[in-house]
């Protein structure tokens, strides 16, 4: 098992900046993908975005350019920073920690809300 904790979360104006923040800790070994959703009210829950452990980067149409998903190997986190934010970016944003190649391992965190004000 691994566990996932989000932080990093807030409420921040339009035009603002966040980054969000997720430590993995546990069994992390046969992790080889992690990304991050979001989930507004009365809505599904959405890719944000993803990396691999190559390196592969895959965003949402929504926030390219706006959005960079990135690792720490040295701390075991995986990090969103979020700039040029709009209301409709306001969401519980999840950490996911995957195998691309193996549907029993895959993890999710708490949340962590983030409210963008217009």
């Amino acid at each position: 098992q691994a566990q996932l904790v989000e932080s990093g979360g807030g409420l921040v104006q339009a035009g603002g900046s966040l980054r969000l923040s997720c430590a993995v800790s546990g069994s992390i070994f046969r992790i080889n993908a992690m990304g991050w959703y979001r989930q507004a009210p009365g809505k599904q829950r959405e890719l944000v975005a993803t990396l691999t452990s190559t390196g592969s980067t895959n965003y949402a149409d929504s926030v390219k350019g706006r959005f960079t998903i990135s690792r720490d190997n040295a701390e075991n986190t995986v990090n969103l920073q979020m700039n040029s934010l709009k209301p409709e970016d306001t969401a519980v944003y999840y950490c996911n920690a995957y195998n691309k190649n193996r549907m029993d391992i895959n993890y999710w965190g708490q949340g962590t809300q983030v409210t963008v004000s217009s």
